[in-house]
């Protein structure tokens, strides 16, 4: 069975997943709990590239999925935008003592980016959301390693070895308010692939594209049915 990571984060936040190393490249779901995050500053769980200590981490496979609908990444907010209610979940405990438990899909690549390419690294992470623009305080990375494709993809700043902490940072125990345990294999969301390196998932539109150089996010629009909301720009180191 894969073991799970866990990090600890430049705030002495505390990240877990439940499988971090030889997970099915297709795809599999885990479990990622937190624990210590500021609850004034909202986040995305997400797998994604690893850029470097201090900088963000983009693009993210399968895309930000602010419509919760693709499982790819989830956006956790106690005071989200107007536009946002509905879409991000709250963290449990307040102030710097954030809690969170969610499940995201984790694939090794799309039709973009390849997590199994050499000199790519990957990780599932958290990072402060696009409200937050490159604020890195709450960038907390586990690297993940696949099965059949034999590829580690490693972390660096506050990131963690599969089962330990960044030489950096301190292991970390579980944290959260969910449990966390073997996940079922997930089988690949419906995506819709752009030209980014992100992806947005079907049913939505994109409201606007931000600079993949500047290491930013796509932010995208609920369902055209829904209500409208104005489009939110984040700039990231």
């Amino acid at each position: 069975m894969a073991a799970g990571g866990s990090a600890t984060g430049p705030e002495g936040q505390k990240l877990t997943v439940s499988r971090s190393s030889g997970l099915d490249p297709a795809g599999e779901t885990v479990t990622v709990t937190g624990s210590g995050y500021n609850t004034e500053k909202g986040i995305y769980i997400a797998f994604c590239v690893d850029n470097g200590a201090g900088r963000t981490p983009t693009p993210c496979v399968g895309g930000v999925d602010m419509s919760g609908e693709s499982g790819a990444s989830v956006w956790i907010s106690s005071n989200p935008p107007s536009y946002g209610e509905g879409l991000a979940r709250p963290y449990g405990g307040s102030a710097h003592a954030g809690t969170f438990s969610a499940r995201i899909k984790v694939r090794a690549k799309d039709a973009n980016t390849d997590c199994t390419a050499s000199g790519v690294t990957c990780a599932v992470i958290t990072r402060n959301d696009h409200t937050r623009g490159g604020d890195q305080s709450q960038t907390v990375r586990i690297p993940v390693t696949f099965g059949s494709a034999g590829a580690t993809t490693g972390g660096s700043g506050s990131s963690a070895a599969p089962g330990a902490s960044a030489a950096a940072s301190t292991t970390a125990t579980t944290g959260g308010s969910g449990t966390t345990g073997a996940a079922d294999k997930a089988a690949d969301g419906s995506m819709a692939a752009t030209g980014s390196g992100l992806a947005l998932p079907v049913g939505l539109t994109a409201a606007g594209l931000l600079a993949a150089g500047s290491g930013a996010w796509f932010w995208a629009r609920r369902r055209r049915s829904g209500p409208a909301h104005p489009n939110a720009n984040a700039n990231a180191s």
